[in-house]
């Protein structure tokens, strides 16, 4: 892959697929109005999560220098000059914003403030143990968010902590993957030197059971799950994804590249095109005869 064309990393464009999580949950996916407009949003969101990367890249070479693996990087390689990143981070911030503001104005606010976190994690909050990832789960907080306001549909606060949840279970996994690696050493995360194996440990599970327990609840107890109660029957494959993940992460030591986990085990890749098709199913109105859709 070209020097510039992975200045973009490309690879971490699937975290913006939550983009069509409203869309699909509100039954949208079959309208090719809101399909092209959640694809555009999308376009946006991977334009805008790449001049980040870039910031970061350009912010943290240094540091990357002594990682094991992030030394590879384009900038911190040295093969792609830092001039030429921030030309390319300009203007992938300039699509990004600008499809977004294609869409609607509060798209764009919440591209913009998706931005504006991210500017303030690499400034700051980064080096702050917890709030780093916390940080990044607003990330996926707004993508979810942003999804749901380019097809004007309302989104569940349910499946928006949800999202929060899993996207801290993927973040803590990644200190846990980075501690192990460098041995709490600081030099090329400051974060590090805050954890501690077992607080990392204790991390990935806690934020695995929330993420589970309120999708549960999302999927029996959401406006669109009494609408469409076969929908509890994709919190199966959540929750079997969510415990494949934690079993790579204590087993394997996975959780570094956590796009590369997701894609390269067969489990997790099945639990997602399962989900996919329950999901689907649901909202095409295919119901389960023994369940009630309206719970008190």
């Amino acid at each position: 892959m070209p020097p510039v064309l992975r200045l973009l990393r490309p690879k971490q464009w699937s975290k913006n697929l939550l983009v069509f999580a409203a869309p699909l949950f509100a039954g949208r996916m079959g309208d090719s109005d809101s399909v092209d407009r959640a694809l555009l949003c999308f376009a946006a969101m991977c334009l805008c999560s790449s001049a980040v990367y870039i910031v970061n890249d350009v912010l943290d070479r240094d540091r990357d220098r002594a990682h094991p693996v992030k030394k590879n990087r384009p900038i911190a390689s040295g093969r792609v000059s830092v001039s030429t990143a921030w030309m390319v981070l300009g203007a992938m911030l300039a699509g990004g914003l600008g499809l977004a503001a294609l869409l609607n104005t509060t798209t764009l606010v919440i591209a913009g403030v998706y931005v504006a976190l991210q500017g303030l994690y690499n400034g700051w909050l980064k080096a702050m143990p917890v709030a780093d990832v916390f940080t990044i789960s607003v990330g996926f907080i707004l993508r979810a968010a942003i999804g749901a306001s380019a097809v004007v549909v309302l989104i569940s606060p349910w499946l928006l902590v949800c999202t929060g949840a899993l996207a801290l279970q993927l973040g803590f996994a990644k200190r846990r993957h980075e501690f192990d690696l460098q041995g709490g050493d600081s030099t090329s995360r400051e974060a590090l030197a805050g954890y501690s194996r077992a607080a990392l440990d204790a991390l990935v599970v806690m934020s695995a059971c929330v993420a589970m327990v309120f999708y549960g609840i999302y999927s029996i107890l959401s406006e669109t799950a009494r609408t469409h109660p076969s929908l509890f029957l994709t919190s199966l494959f959540v929750g079997y994804g969510i415990c494949r993940y934690v079993f790579l992460v204590f087993k394997d030591g996975e959780g570094g590249e956590p796009e590369n986990v997701v894609f390269s085990d067969r489990h997790m890749l099945a639990s997602i095109v399962l989900f996919l098709v329950a999901a689907a199913l649901a909202m095409q109105g295919v119901r389960i005869p023994i369940v009630d859709g309206h719970q008190p």
